[in-house]
């Protein structure tokens, strides 16, 4: 019988549930504890329906084991609700906070767009033959024009894995900066962002005015690579999973891009800082 066609308010061997060393009346009271409490994950079943219907749910899993060690202890069974309800199963899932705590983020020798004398820093991680960062681009480029002078934009290289050309790209932009050519260059390269070869690449930064044996001498220098690996580990460090990641004063932004979304948290920031 598949795991989820069991009736839970019968089943006596729930998946995840640890039974061992209880006598046949604590297994008796720790399964109708289990039928009768709701999982706090937000499914609407009660826990033992949960951890037969979705045996990964770790509220219904955390909310048995803490119900489990209770009834164990020789606790009854309202101080083993009492405990599951103290516990931080009893929570649910909870939404991520729209800033995460300050970390530390060098950037020195970074690209940079805004005053240096900006209120608020803005820290970019992202790879050019990302979609999400193309569509990031504008939203960044317009709360930078919704606040002139007062925030300043970091670019990080954080090329992935999947996308098999943004390591060249990121190579690239790196190569650009080197000649003072990084915000033209890595807007023509998220413009050709589906088609990053060599060969447009080069044809990218001709058409930039690069000096052209400076291009390709720093386009692959081990500097290069150095300069890409050192921007992909301060992601990694910062908490960097996928791509575009904004950090705002060292501090993860979790929430959308745009600019209506993104005033709120940049005016409260900006009341901190003065």
């Amino acid at each position: 019988m598949l795991l989820a066609q069991q009736d839970w308010r019968t089943v006596v061997n729930l998946p995840g549930v640890d039974f061992s060393g209880m006598s046949p009346v604590k297994t008796r009271a720790l399964l109708r504890l289990l039928r009768n409490h709701d999982c706090a994950c937000g499914c609407g079943m009660k826990v033992a329906e949960c951890r037969i219907k979705d045996p990964n749910c770790a509220w219904s899993k955390g909310l048995a084991a803490t119900m489990g060690d209770a009834i164990r202890a020789g606790k009854d069974e309202n101080e083993a609700i009492e405990a599951a309800k103290v516990s931080k199963w009893a929570r649910g899932p909870q939404p991520p906070k729209l800033l995460d705590d300050p970390v530390t983020i060098p950037t020195a020798g970074s690209p940079v767009r805004g005053p240096e004398s900006a209120v608020l820093t803005l820290v970019e991680f992202s790879d050019f033959q990302c979609p999400y960062c193309w569509i990031a681009v504008a939203k960044l480029n317009a709360l930078l024009e919704a606040y002139p002078g007062t925030i300043k934009l970091i670019f990080k290289q954080f090329p992935l894995d999947m996308h098999s050309q943004a390591a060249l790209a990121a190579a690239a932009a790196i190569a650009a900066h080197q000649q003072g050519r990084f915000w033209p260059v890595h807007d023509a390269l998220f413009a050709h962002r589906r088609e990053l070869s060599r060969p447009v690449i080069l044809a990218l930064a001709r058409t930039a005015g690069l000096d052209m044996q400076r291009f390709e001498a720093d386009l692959d220098s081990a500097k290069t690579k150095a300069t890409i690996a050192r921007d992909m580990e301060d992601g990694d460090r910062a908490g960097v999973e996928g791509t575009p990641s904004v950090f705002l004063n060292g501090r993860k932004y979790n929430g959308a891009l745009d600019l209506p979304a993104m005033r709120k948290v940049i005016d409260e920031e900006l009341k901190k800082a003065r």
